[in-house]
Order: structure tokens, then C-alpha cells, then sequence
């Protein structure tokens, strides 16, 4: 009786289509009393229903599976960006189906309405596809997939629950990273904002001796190879490879702050990974550390394969932390580590002078033994308040409230570039391209 319960009466729902039919039998029988020459036709009309209702049941029960829905997920997803998913769905019905289909994904995107409606002819499969923009790392949790569905007839619907029950890891946006490291190869990074940076001069890191073409640097003539071959030959010299490419991440309170869902650790997250990728493709060692309060972890620099793999897996794990960044541990963790000159790109937030002042004397010690580069925020809603008009005096005090605070982060920049160190004052959607652009910069420039 239980099996019973459970099979039939637990998963059969009642369509909106049945409820007007039976309105329509009230109406008939109540119009009966007033016109007797309506007959036996509301009874007519009832019995009708009443076997068309006995015919979608038996259409929808006669077979135990006639219907099957399955999940296509990745085995991981990416923060921030839009992850593709599918469900799979096929009618092992003789006849066309409707279906409605709810799938049960995790609660951390606060989705309501997730549901897909789509018609199958018998034995046809297909495969719905959706995306998710998942914006912090962890684990999310993905329940069942329920179907309803429906015959012709379409009085009943009868509900199909399928367990699918998977944990899926969300990372740091590695799409992103495979998108950059893609245009990397193929020299395209400028379809989406990487400069080409001119070179001053050349390195003297040989690459080949090659035939001459216009516009290559006369001064490079390889005179011995241009008269062995009797046409002009010249040097190919590239970027100096082998160098130390440290991204520091800030993981205090200052950088819990959200943007568009985001946090700003999560945005410096993501820049690390993408710009650690296109180090290792240079040909550069790359290497991460990450602190707080005290120092979190530290990977020392490489550039062998499985490079990327371990800084991905440890900034799976990274959380931001309530206490200020203790900037003195980060200079003696940066001593004790590097022991050449390398690049450290500090992914931090200032939002005031004091705030830079503090961190100031350790930030002029680790630039001068290594070349560094803050990388700050701009907090783009202050910048929309300085922007928009005043219509009132409330309007004129947050405008120039706004545009105080929008100028302090200018001259936060200034203060650096006085001691001689790099910084970047950007916005958290554009992080990753700036930062890109100016390790390239710096490449060009041969400031390593």
C-alpha cells in the first residue's frame, strides 16, 4: 500500500486543464435546473471527463520509467564567470510529451524560477542547456532533477524525481585564465585590451640569427652570417626568460569589500591566476604568496607545468580575515624567500592617506631590493557620486565627499611614484588587463 502511495498518488498532479473541465460540468448541471432541455448532457459531459481523466492515467502509469533526465555538469565550476551546464532528458513514452523541469541547484544563487519547459516526441532525446555565474569559492551542492510530465490529453502530470546529488568545487576563474592563455599563444591579447608595449632597445637574450625584413634594427646585423650567406642576416634577440614573477594577495578586511557580487580578494584572485599563467608562458617563474595578519602561503617561484596547479589549488582555499595586513611580516617573509630581484605585485586597497602611511616604510623596504608594483581599487560608486550633478545641498555635500575621497586615491599614486614604487589604480572589472598590460610593460622595458 505504501509502494502504491508512493508510485502513484505522491507524484500525480492535477493540471489546470482538468480544473476548467470540471468548471465547465458545474456549470452545465447548474444550468440544468433553469433550461430542463439540457437533458442528460451534463452527466454525458462528466462521464466523458471522468474517462479521459482514467485514460491520462493509464497513459502516463502504464510504464514504470517512461521518461529519464540526467545532469551534464564540469567536475568544477569557475568564479565569476558563466559555467554551462545541461540536463539531458529523453521520452521512452510511445506518443509526444510536454515536460517541465525543476532542478534543484545550489542554494548559494538564490534562484527561484529555475525551470524548463520543452516538448518531446517519442523516443527523442534532447539536451537543455544553462548557465550559472557562481561569485565565491567553495563547495556547491546540487539536488535532484524533477520532471513533470504531461500527454495530450494533458489533465494529469505525473512527476519524475531523479537523483542527482553532486558537490561541486567552485575555483578561482580558470576560465578566464584559459581564455587569456589562449590569445597568449596565438598573439590575439589585444582583442580584449592588452596593449602592445613598443621595446626600447633589445635584451640580450638570443633567440636566433634570421633573414633581414624591413623595419628590423640595422644595429643587429650579424655581419659573420650575412657573408657566409651573401644576403643580410640579423640577430633575434627576445624577452629574458627565467625571471621571478611574486603576486603578494592582501587578505584583510580592507579587501572584503564586494563589487558586482565579488569580493575584492576574489578579483585580485583571479588577476593573480590569469597574470602567474601568462609569467609561466613568457617563460618567467612564477610564485604567490598570501597574508594577513600573518603570513598565509607561500609558493615558491617555478615555471614547470604543475606550477599552475598548485597555486590554483591554493587559492581555492584563500578567505579574507578581519585584522589589518601586518606588512612587516610580509617584508620579512619577501627576505627571507627571493633570493634574486624579482617583480612583486602586491594586490592590496588604500582608502585613505593614513591607511598608505602606515604600510609605507615596509613598502619602501622590499622596493629596494625588488622591483614592486601596488595594485589598488578604485571604488568605482564613489566615483559615479563625484560624477553625477548636484540637485540640492545634501547632493552638493555627497558630491564633494566623493570627490575628496576620489582624489586621495590619486594622490595615494603620487606618493608612491615619489620612493620609486609602481602602482596601478584600477577599477575591480578591469584589474586583470592593467595588470597584464603592465607586466608586459615591464618586460618591455627590461626593469626586472
Amino acid at each position: 500500500m505504501k509502494s502504491f502511495f508512493a508510485k502513484y498518488y505522491r507524484n500525480l498532479f492535477l493540471s489546470n486543464r482538468l480544473f476548467m473541465v470540471l468548471g465547465c460540468c458545474v456549470v452545465l448541471f447548474l444550468l440544468s435546473f433553469f433550461f430542463p432541455w439540457l437533458g442528460d448532457l451534463p452527466a454525458l459531459f462528466l462521464c466523458t471527463a471522468v474517462l479521459l481523466l482514467s485514460a491520462d492515467i493509464w497513459l502516463l502509469y502504464r510504464v514504470d520509467e517512461g521518461l529519464f533526465a540526467r545532469r551534464n555538469a564540469p567536475e568544477k565550476l569557475s568564479n565569476g564567470d558563466e559555467n554551462k551546464l545541461g540536463i539531458y532528458i529523453e521520452n521512452f513514452y510511445r506518443f509526444a510529451v510536454s515536460a517541465n523541469i525543476i532542478d534543484e541547484i545550489p542554494f548559494q544563487f538564490q534562484k527561484r524560477d529555475l525551470l524548463f519547459e520543452t516538448q518531446l516526441k517519442s523516443k527523442q532525446h534532447k539536451i537543455l542547456e544553462y548557465f550559472l555565474k557562481p561569485l565565491k569559492r567553495g563547495e556547491y551542492e546540487f539536488g535532484a532533477i524533477h520532471v513533470y510530465v504531461k500527454s495530450p490529453l494533458g489533465f494529469i502530470s505525473r512527476r519524475y524525481s531523479f537523483e542527482q546529488t553532486m558537490v561541486l568545487p567552485v575555483y578561482p576563474s580558470f576560465l578566464q585564465m584559459r581564455k587569456y592563455e589562449l590569445m597568449a599563444v596565438s598573439n590575439r591579447l589585444s582583442e580584449v585590451g592588452i596593449k602592445k608595449i613598443r621595446r626600447l632597445g633589445h635584451s640580450m637574450e638570443f633567440e636566433q640569427v634570421k633573414n633581414y625584413v624591413s623595419g628590423d634594427d640595422y644595429r643587429t646585423i650579424n655581419w659573420k652570417a650575412t657573408a657566409r650567406r651573401g644576403e643580410l642576416m640579423v640577430n633575434s634577440y627576445t624577452d629574458e626568460k627565467s625571471q621571478h614573477v611574486y603576486c603578494v594577495i592582501d587578505k584583510s578586511r580592507a579587501m572584503k569589500m564586494p563589487f558586482d557580487g565579488l569580493s575584492l580578494l576574489d578579483y585580485s584572485i583571479n588577476a593573480s591566476l590569469v597574470l602567474s599563467n601568462i609569467a609561466i608562458l613568457k617563460e618567467d617563474k612564477a610564485g604567490l604568496i598570501t597574508a594577513s595578519e600573518k603570513i598565509g602561503t607561500v609558493v615558491p617561484a617555478d615555471r614547470q607545468a604543475v606550477q599552475i596547479r598548485k597555486i590554483l589549488d591554493v587559492l581555492y582555499k584563500e578567505k579574507t580575515r578581519y585584522l589589518e595586513i601586518n606588512m612587516e611580516a610580509v617584508y620579512n617573509k619577501i627576505r627571507s624567500t627571493l633570493k634574486q630581484r624579482s617583480l612583486i605585485v602586491l594586490f592590496t586597497n588604500f582608502e585613505s592617506m593614513s591607511a598608505l602611511q602606515r604600510q609605507l616604510p615596509f613598502l619602501k623596504r622590499i622596493a629596494r631590493f625588488h622591483l614592486l608594483l601596488v595594485v589598488f581599487f578604485e571604488n568605482t560608486e564613489l566615483r559615479k557620486l563625484s560624477e553625477a550633478p548636484a540637485d540640492d545641498v545634501e547632493g552638493i555635500y555627497i558630491k564633494t565627499i566623493a570627490e575628496k575621497f576620489t582624489f586621495e586615491k590619486k594622490q595615494i599614486v603620487k606618493e608612491l611614484a615619489k620612493w620609486g614604487i609602481q602602482s596601478i589604480l584600477t577599477s575591480p572589472q578591469d584589474l586583470t588587463v592593467n595588470t597584464i598590460n603592465r607586466y608586459l610593460e615591464i618586460k618591455a622595458r627590461q626593469e626586472i
